[in-house]
């Protein structure tokens, strides 16, 4: 019997199998940052194993306590709608409590900037380069005010100037974004993807970037993000969380 909560992160899935190897690879960096904590992995969609079929696994085990961590960067439809739903059909022995998403976080802001670096930017760059922070997009007016609001505080940190894209959803477009930094003066464009793994909508990201000097990888197993999902499952333990379903 386990004497903490499980931790499953729930992804959404692509047909792409891009995006299940890298949701791999950030829960085995979760596991070697905290050995003794229980992981599991479930996609909403298109890859396995299921959300649902996780949980009745862990049911049948025994296992009682669970954090549900949505693999996302903001809390739009899938936060507020699709996981609750799937976690209200949890089997009636489990208690579970839905940890936030992962964004905003400051530790967000550091991967991104690891991941610029990585793409041949360093320190000094900052003041002369513009940086369009590429999200996948939303209709959900708060998802987009978050991106917005990260923009806004990225800047602050020396970049000439950052300014919020959109693959899908919402405006401006990655290639917009670009032409409006050009058209301002920075030296160099760079185009930092706020996404978590490879798929669509990153892929048009890319797409977007090709007038940029420098195009970052998604935040993947960044050792950041896996802090932040850490971050996430301890806070969902306090008992100010209500359990679902209690």
């Amino acid at each position: 019997m386990y004497d903490k909560p499980v931790l499953l992160v729930i992804a959404h899935g692509s047909r792409d199998p891009r995006h299940a190897a890298t949701v791999h690879a950030l829960v085995r960096r979760v596991r070697s940052l905290r050995p003794g904590l229980r992981v599991e992995t479930g996609f909403l969609d298109f890859n396995v194993p299921s959300v649902h079929g996780v949980l009745e696994s862990l049911a049948a085990e025994g296992v009682r306590d669970v954090v549900a961590l949505p693999l996302l960067l903001t809390r739009a439809f899938h936060a507020k709608a699709d996981i609750p739903a799937v976690l209200r059909e949890a089997p009636p022995q489990l208690r579970i409590r839905q940890a936030d998403v992962l964004g905003p976080s400051p530790l967000l802001l550091r991967a991104l900037e690891r991941r610029l670096y990585e793409a041949g930017l360093t320190p000094a760059d900052k003041s002369s380069t513009g940086v369009v922070l590429a999200s996948a997009g939303s209709s959900d007016p708060e998802a987009i005010a978050v991106i917005a609001d990260i923009a806004r505080e990225w800047r602050h940190t020396g970049w000439c100037a950052v300014r919020p894209a959109f693959a899908s959803a919402s405006l401006p477009r990655t290639e917009d974004a670009v032409r409006e930094l050009r058209a301002l003066g920075c030296e160099r464009v760079a185009v930092a993807p706020y996404v978590l793994a490879p798929g669509f909508l990153p892929d048009r990201i890319a797409r977007g970037a090709t007038e940029a000097d420098v195009l970052a990888d998604v935040l993947g197993p960044a050792p950041e993000v896996a802090r932040v999902l850490l971050e996430r499952y301890d806070g969902a333990r306090l008992p100010r969380l209500a359990a679902i379903g209690a």
